[in-house]
């Protein structure tokens, strides 16, 4: 009845057989307009028609695949959608089978990680997470999903025998819930190990995928079941758009009760964002190289520099998580973090004195950005639980750029002294 039916497909026409990454990014999800636009309009239409009375009944039925209402799907949303569940499952199989995934799109990433918790979770349910989340997602585990009835349990789930003891002792588990890389000290969790330990005990896996992008890692390669995105960072790549996506290898599930949930709730995209979207992913590969290649560089500058007392950085022998990053992940990414040893003076002073590197929050943009997630993203995280969690009054949070490599060493450079 509406794009929740489409058949997901990594081919721009029937019988074509993409075998580059960039390839997929470019063309996948894409359906020759009925006009012959070369890119996908942008469909801004709140409504669509039908030929006859006949025509509606059979789309509200669902006899007949076809656009109703964009709050339940929109020609241009379709597209984005399929695009990156076809980034998503390109070259990826799960036990000897190749995986097929559906995505829906989201107002932003909140929304797709709240229609997430309340598609697949009920009262009396628990998640199983870990520190450091992204501080949207634990303001929603916190204190919007327990007046529900629905909790979470926080553990270190780098130990695969902790995470386990919990999952024995708390039959009340339900969801195994994972962001890797996390927000912001970087940590990275072993997908693969957790999913199978999911897999033993039944659960639900779930992984935030937004800091890494379909085209560093592939959690459904790993048995992940679902995966989320805000697509507002590194798949739009300009920051020109909120959005967020849920996909799912259960693609029945998600044509069915995720589907209805969703368009329930209300929190779908628009034409807009999903058009600057769409456009985005298709220079992702490019980006994500330079964008990679920098942060390298960067995080070798920090960790030599006197100013700085640490560096969250996977691609850097010196962090905890390097060898998992390297197993799941094509490059370490483009994210890092690092602590002044002034703390929340030096961190103030840093902020400061930046000349071509941005203050502000988010991340993903082409532009370098620097924010101080005590003050900013994990605001209302409480202070206690901030310091335990790694999160210091003098870290700092680095969306690495693709500007040219030594005009952003050398603002960091002066910026430090």
């Amino acid at each position: 009845m509406n794009n929740a039916n489409e058949d997901i497909t990594n081919m721009k026409q029937p019988g074509t057989v993409l075998s580059g990454w960039s390839s997929v990014a470019v063309h996948s999800g894409h359906k020759q307009d009925p006009n012959y636009a070369h890119l996908v309009p942008i469909y801004a239409s709140s409504t669509f028609v039908y030929d006859e009375a006949e025509q509606g009944m059979r789309r509200f039925s669902g006899k007949e695949e076809g656009f109703i209402y964009s709050r339940w799907g929109n020609p241009t949303f379709r597209e984005a959608e399929n695009k990156i569940a076809a980034l998503e499952t390109f070259g990826v199989a799960y036990n000897s089978s190749p995986v097929q995934a559906k995505g829906i799109l989201h107002a932003s990433g909140m929304a797709a990680i709240t229609t997430l918790m309340l598609a697949t979770l009920k009262p009396g349910d628990k998640i199983l997470t870990h520190f450091s989340l992204y501080g949207g997602t634990e303001e929603l585990i916190t204190n919007v999903l327990p007046p529900l009835g629905i909790s979470a349990i926080i553990a270190d789930l780098r130990d695969l025998n902790k995470a386990e003891a919990w999952i024995k002792k708390d039959k009340a588990i339900r969801m195994l819930y994972i962001e890797t890389p996390a927000n912001p000290t970087i940590q990275c969790v072993d997908i693969e190990s957790l999913s199978k330990l999911a897999k033993q005990h039944n659960l639900i896996i779930a992984c935030d995928n937004t800091f890494a992008t379909p085209y560093l890692q592939q959690p459904f390669k790993y048995g992940v079941d679902f995966v989320v995105h805000s697509t507002t960072k590194f798949l739009n790549g300009h920051g020109t758009a909120i959005g967020g996506i849920m996909l799912s290898r259960n693609v029945e599930f998600m044509k069915t009760k995720v589907y209805t949930l969703a368009k329930t709730l209300g929190g779908n995209a628009n034409p807009f964002d999903a058009f600057l979207l769409i456009n985005g992913i298709k220079t992702l590969e490019v980006r994500m190289e330079r964008h990679c290649q920098n942060a390298m560089q960067v995080a070798q500058f920090l960790e030599k520099h006197t100013s700085v007392s640490k560096v969250n950085y996977t691609g850097l022998v010196s962090h905890p998580d390097h060898k998992v990053a390297l197993k799941q992940m094509r490059h370490p990414g483009a994210m890092l973090s690092f602590e002044l040893k002034k703390g929340l003076q030096g961190g103030i002073d840093f902020m400061n004195k930046l000349k071509m590197c941005v203050r502000t929050v988010s991340l993903g943009t082409c532009d370098t950005l620097l924010s101080h997630p005590a003050s900013m993203t994990h605001y209302s995280v409480p202070k206690e639980e901030k310091v335990k969690y790694g999160i210091t009054d003098g870290l700092i949070r680095m969306n690495v750029g693709i500007e040219n490599i030594q005009d952003i060493l050398n603002d960091l450079d002066q910026a430090l002294k």
